[in-house]
């Protein structure tokens, strides 16, 4: 396999350990996006609203996403006394180590068409010219 830059590396190490296992086959799918500018975090939320998030930047300056919905739906039939209740609850939580090339303060997120967007933006790199005149002294 071969890999052009550690960045795709640090996400997968994230995501292949035995220390965080993805065993709830109902946790959302998550892809991670690198362009010359940004990363792109998409992750599945289909009939989640901004609401049912809280996307964060923790002490250890690591990028945290929660998820947690609740439904609840009640039908009542006019049989008797029945009464039958369907709970719905989702809850989902992942950390992700962040490149140092992420610009922290201009993260943005937004929720469109069943998929949550996290922007990192990189920092600009700047590129010294090594090239100079040396002035020689008498």
């Amino acid at each position: 396999m071969r890999r052009n830059n550690w960045v795709p590396e640090v996400f997968n190490d994230f995501f292949d350990t035995d220390f965080m296992p993805r065993i709830n086959a109902t946790a959302p799918a998550i892809n991670v996006i690198e362009t010359e500018k940004d990363y792109k975090v998409e992750l599945a939320a289909a009939g989640m609203k901004k609401e049912d998030f809280n996307v964060t930047i923790n002490n250890e300056g690591n990028l945290s996403i929660k998820m947690e919905s609740k439904k609840e739906n009640k039908e009542e039939e006019n049989k008797g006394r029945y009464l039958r209740r369907e709970f719905s609850y989702s809850k989902f939580e992942q950390t992700l180590i962040l490149p140092e090339d992420v610009e922290k303060e201009k993260i943005s997120a937004k929720v469109a068409d069943g998929v949550l967007t996290v922007t990192l933006p990189k920092t600009e790199v700047k590129v010294i010219d090594p090239t100079r005149q040396i002035t020689i002294e008498e």
